[in-house]
């Protein structure tokens, strides 16, 4: 019980629409102290048992001598802060939490910890590609969401937060397994399809400008009709409807998907990258663009863009893709190029209008298991504002 009433505690700290959140208050210090312990302790973590928790593509940067110095410098960082608010903060959760998992990574072996011997079963958990992913996407999208927000009221620790954080964590932590189910296709069109080589050696003579281009406009139109028929067929719109049950929009919503989903659509995706003879560079390039673009699309990111809307995709062209108007149903495929919306009947970009409200009308589970199980569960009924099925 004083376990739950500690985290309802710290939950409500961190939560809060009623507290002034200004400098000298200790809110801010408390907050980037929890945020640079728990980065320090999943980064301990992973160097400790580099088999079970490290992601191998990330070896090279861990094995700089300058890596472990940054790790430690995180780690004192969130002494510091965790410090200053609790001098400065009456109620001291924040501080005393973010001083508790500093202490704890420094017990398991802090940044210069060396790796435990533990037996490789050939699965990994990648914490730490978690924790640069987050770090990284965080830094780029929460400033600008608040140096030029769409809707102003809207907090950090909006509702829904912790949901849309674990599906970030599990999308990230189970990279491994989500490529390997991804990319069996891939890898039975190439065994079987050795005709195609000539194609693939004509592919990769291509300019890499030129093979990056094709890739979006190829990687968009899949994407579209993929979109469209998770939207118009009612079993796959049961996974779909998880991603628009999200009822508020910022850079961590776009990460609201169920996993199925997100298995499918990156076979769909890469199948253009792996099998047509498309440089490796070019995969890698456009797999980190797409991190960017679409915690971009989703964040809660103003200006309105009138004509640049229709050529290029905006956060204001996607919002109204997850409208709760009936207007905003069945609109806005494209994750890049909004033509393809304007080819096939599908565009909707009201001069200098946003949706009021997003989300759909369907009694979406708020909890990650229950969300789940939802396309098995969910009655199939439509109501008068649902989308079209």
């Amino acid at each position: 019980m004083a376990k739950r009433d500690y985290l309802d505690n710290l939950m409500r700290d961190l939560e809060s629409h009623t507290e002034v959140r200004r400098f000298g208050s200790g809110w801010l210090s408390g907050f980037f102290a929890l945020l640079f312990a728990i980065s320090g302790f999943f980064m301990v973590v992973a160097l400790r048992f580099p088999g079970w928790f490290a992601t191998p593509e990330l070896a090279l940067i861990k094995d700089l001598t300058a890596f472990r110095g940054a790790v430690h410098l995180v780690l004192l960082a969130s002494y510091a802060l965790a410090l200053l608010s609790l001098l400065l903060r009456p109620r001291k959760i924040l501080g005393l939490t973010a001083l508790m998992v500093g202490l704890a990574a420094a017990l398991l072996g802090g940044a210069y910890v060396q790796p435990d011997e533990t037996r490789s079963w050939g699965i990994f958990f990648g914490l730490d590609f978690f924790v640069v992913n987050l770090l990284i996407t965080g830094f780029m999208f929460a400033p600008l969401e608040r140096a030029f927000p769409h809707r102003r009221a809207q907090r950090l620790f909006r509702t829904e937060w912790r949901e849309d954080l674990f599906y970030y964590l599990v999308s990230t932590m189970f990279v491994q397994v989500l490529s390997f189910l991804a990319l069996a296709p891939q890898e039975f069109v190439n065994a079987n399809t050795g005709s195609w080589d000539a194609f693939r050696a004509g592919i990769a003579s291509l300019p890499w400008l030129v093979q990056f281009a094709i890739v979006l406009v190829a990687s968009d139109l899949a994407q579209y009709w993929y979109h469209r028929l998770f939207h118009k067929v009612p079993f796959l719109w049961g996974f779909h409807a998880i991603h628009h049950s999200a009822q508020s929009m910022d850079w961590l919503a776009g990460s609201r998907m169920h996993l199925v989903e997100i298995i499918l659509l990156r076979s769909i995706t890469s199948l253009p990258l792996f099998t047509l003879g498309f440089a490796p560079s070019v995969m890698q390039a456009y797999i980190g663009f797409v991190y960017v673009w679409s915690s971009l699309l989703h964040a809660n990111v103003g200006g309105h863009f009138n004509r640049l809307g229709h050529w290029i995709a905006t956060p204001r062209f996607h919002h109204w893709h997850h409208g709760l108007e009936r207007e905003a149903f069945d609109v806005n495929f494209a994750i890049h190029f909004p033509f393809l919306d304007k080819l096939f009947g599908t565009f909707h970009l009201p001069k200098d209008r946003w949706p009021q409200n997003y989300g759909i009308p369907e009694d979406v589970p708020r909890h990650y298991w229950g969300q789940f199980l939802y396309p098995w569960t969910r009655t199939g009924k439509k109501t008068d504002d649902a989308p079209a099925e």
